[in-house]
Formats: structure tokens, sequence, C-alpha cells
């Protein structure tokens, strides 16, 4: 079996969503990318998190062929594969059913910069239409929608986040829910009071360089 260290992370991070409230039961998937040999490993569809092991993640192509594994890939692979056949930093795709940022992408309506912590995911948290889940065409507007963003609502369905690695992409889709939060809040009592483009351009450059392994919303 191939990818050992990378399977274990794929599991570690898959119960990791449910410790965090990112998602529900089956919900969600995670993938990584292994670029010099062009594979990438994803969970496997259907499985709860606390019940995969190693062996149940997948190996597969970018062209869709399974490699390794006896269960079937998670049926969002698409929506991973396409991320790294076509951009050359991005080694891993997390995607969440998290409660707060799932309210917003069922009102398709973006996430608008109240707190510094949006500037790394971009500098709002924007909103793709709705296409049914598992479909090439998901794929394709997510994608689109992404641009240089680290994350994305997902119309009528959830939260997809990207990183140059496993870690990356789960503290971004941390990130937007911790975020869809504290606006879905504000907006309850008021009207939060937004940062402007020169205040996010200053934040958005200071993640470029900030830390080790930032958790997000701590210093």
């Amino acid at each position: 079996m191939k990818y050992i260290e990378e399977r274990k992370q794929l599991v570690k991070y898959g119960k990791q969503l449910l410790v965090d409230n990112l998602t529900t039961g089956t919900g969600g998937n995670l993938s990584i990318f292994i670029r010099e040999d062009n594979v990438m490993l994803i969970t496997p569809s259907g499985v709860p998190y606390n019940e995969t092991t190693e062996e149940d993640i997948v190996l597969m192509t970018l062209e869709g062929d399974v490699l390794e594994g006896s269960k079937k890939p998670s049926s969002e692979y698409d929506m991973h594969r396409i991320f790294y056949q076509k951009t050359p930093h991005i080694n891993s795709v997390v995607h969440t059913h998290s409660e707060f940022a799932t309210v917003f992408a069922c009102l398709h309506e973006e996430i608008l910069p109240l707190h510094y912590i949006i500037g790394s995911v971009g500098n709002r948290i924007r909103c793709c239409s709705y296409e049914t889940f598992g479909t090439a065409e998901l794929a394709e507007v997510a994608y689109a929608e992404m641009k240089e963003d680290k994350g994305i609502l997902l119309g009528n369905h959830g939260v997809l986040a990207i990183g140059e690695d496993l870690s990356s992409a789960f503290s971004v889709a941390k990130d937007i829910e911790f975020i869809a939060r504290l606006y879905y809040r504000a907006k309850s009592i008021g009207t939060p009071v937004l940062l402007n483009d020169k205040q996010l351009d200053e934040v958005i450059d200071k993640f470029g360089t900030y830390g080790q392994n930032r958790i997000y919303g701590q210093h």
C-alpha cells in the first residue's frame, strides 16, 4: 500500500471534521495530490469518518481510474481533481457541510469582510451557483468561482477549501466557518462594520508570511 503517511493524514483530518463540527455523518470529503506521481488520495464514499482506515483511502489517477482501494471514491472526486489539473500550487482539497457557512450557501449570499481572518480565504467569501453534487458541472462552477481565493461557498451545498497541503486547506475550511458564524450573529443584531480594501490588502499580505502552522483566530 502506497503513501502511508498521506493516508494517515486523511484519516486523521476526516475525524477532525467531526470534532470541529465542520460536517455530520459522512458529509464532505478530503484529498491529497501526490504531484510528483500525478495521483491523488481521496476519502471513500459513504464511510463514516470514525470508521475510515488507511486501507479505505482510494488512490486514483487524475483521469478517474482507481489504482488502489476496494471502496468507491468520494462522489465529488471531479471537484478535487479539477484543482490539481489546473492549479499548479494546490495539493489538497477539503469539502465540508459546516452549519453557518452552509446557511449562507443556501441563501447564495457571499460573506463580506467583517473580520481580518477572512484574509486567509480572500477579500470576501463568494458563492457559486448550484449544481448537482458529484457532477462535472459542479466541479467546473466551483473552479471558476474560486479564482485566486482559497475557499468558496457551494450554492445550496456547503464549503470548498483548497491549500498547498492538507493542514492549510483544513485551516481555510475552519476559517470560513468561523467567519460565517460571526457574520450570521453580527447581522442578526445589527449591520457589520466592514474592512476596507486597503485594510484587506494589508491583512492578505501579512497572511503570506504569518506563523508556522496557523490556527484560525489565534495570533
